[in-house]
């Protein structure tokens, strides 16, 4: 080849290197992540990547041709940092979706921001019941506390308890916990004494507990978001409510399945109700907590964990539908009506609240193989968010 060739060349090179850089970028498809990786509710943070990277690690990094990038960001369980990162995310990095959101407030707070980019956001935790209603770009894989709550008060009700005290934290999914165990429990002829909540930010439960044993209700119902429940059953057990008679229920937050070894035979016989135990026993399940704990050495799968998995698994297969279509509006329709087989069951997205349909199960904390267990036995099936 003489000079004036490569010339020739090198001037095509120049030319066509930009497209083919937006060709690649066309490509690649970017999931925000932002998760409270620090602070108070770290553990849930590290749930959900654990989760999201172990979807990628058993199915790849593909999906509709496209080449999925997940780029995580910590919030540290700021509201204020939530918002500032989702706003970075979609400005700068051009994500087609922003997944995570540990607490209520984090996922408020970039409701307005996803609604004016027409950004999808993927809710793997919070479950206050309104929080999908107030933008279009909400579709949520984890729970309600109402979805959760409604089956425990009617199985209290059904199974001899009459009288009932709540100790829940004190914001959005306390509230909905709270007032979903009454209404259901009240419904069923029970009767709610008194409604108890503790400070989110820096929880001192002895108070609270040792109010409702001085009530001596039939039992005590219970609700805090996960990181706390190891610090929470602590002091139940110190309030000694099963020598008193009373029996401690309430959502599977309370009794977290990454701590639940650590919280000692004291939780024997609690009964729970939840979306998700790393003992339900199905072949999907099985394979799955295997593939996590492999993955992730000491740590148990928790309802958190297989939420990040579930939310990686929505935006493959919404992204399919819309075969590689990555604008918001038709990522959203994506999403809406899509079910499958996930570690905890069958679910399903409902395609008019853009909000999760699940079993809920009843669950007692058993030993087996010397460790503790959920153990289903009951299930409330397609479960909508009350």
């Amino acid at each position: 080849m003489n000079r004036r060739h490569l010339i020739i060349a090198a001037a095509i090179a120049a030319a066509w290197t930009p497209a083919h850089q937006a060709m690649a970028q066309q490509q690649s498809v970017k999931i925000g992540l932002i998760l409270p990786l620090t602070g108070p509710q770290a553990s849930s943070g590290r749930q959900m990547l654990a989760g999201a990277r172990l979807y990628q690690a058993l199915n790849g990094d593909m999906a509709a041709g496209k080449k999925i990038e997940l780029i995580v960001r910590d919030d540290g369980g700021v509201a204020d940092q939530t918002r500032r990162i989702a706003q970075e995310l979609i400005v700068n990095d051009k994500v087609a979706a922003i997944a995570g959101f540990g607490l209520t407030p984090l996922a408020l707070a970039v409701g307005p921001i996803i609604t004016q980019a027409k950004t999808p956001a993927i809710i793997m935790v919070a479950g206050t019941g309104m929080i999908v209603g107030t933008s279009p770009y909400f579709v949520r894989v984890s729970f309600t506390l109402p979805q959760q709550t409604m089956p425990i008060a009617q199985w209290a009700a059904d199974n001899g308890v009459k009288t009932a005290v709540s100790v829940v934290s004190d914001y959005g999914p306390g509230l909905d916990a709270q007032n979903a165990f009454k209404t259901r429990f009240e419904r069923a002829g029970g009767k709610v004494l008194e409604q108890l909540r503790a400070p989110l930010a820096a929880p001192e439960f002895a108070p609270f507990l040792q109010r409702a044993r001085d009530l001596k209700p039939d039992a005590v119902f219970l609700f805090v978001p996960t990181p706390q429940a190891g610090s929470l059953m602590k002091q139940v057990l110190d309030r000694g409510f099963a020598e008193a008679g009373i029996r401690v229920i309430g959502t599977g937050d309370a009794l977290d399945d990454e701590q639940l070894n650590a919280m000692g035979d004291g939780a024997l016989g609690m009964i729970t109700s939840y979306n998700y135990s790393a003992a339900h026993d199905s072949p999907e399940n099985k394979a799955f907590v295997a593939a996590f704990r492999k993955a992730n050495p000491n740590l148990r799968p928790n309802v958190v964990g297989v939420s990040g998995y579930d939310g990686l698994h929505a935006f493959y297969k919404a992204l399919e539908k819309t075969g590689g279509d990555t604008s918001g509006d038709r990522l959203m329709a994506g999403f809406k009506g899509l079910s499958w087989t996930s570690p905890r069951g069958p679910i399903s997205i409902d395609p008019q609240t853009r909000d999760i349909v699940q079993n809920i199960y009843i669950r007692r904390v058993e030993k087996k193989d010397g460790e503790l267990w959920h153990m289903e036995f009951a299930t409330f099936p397609n479960q909508k968010n009350p």
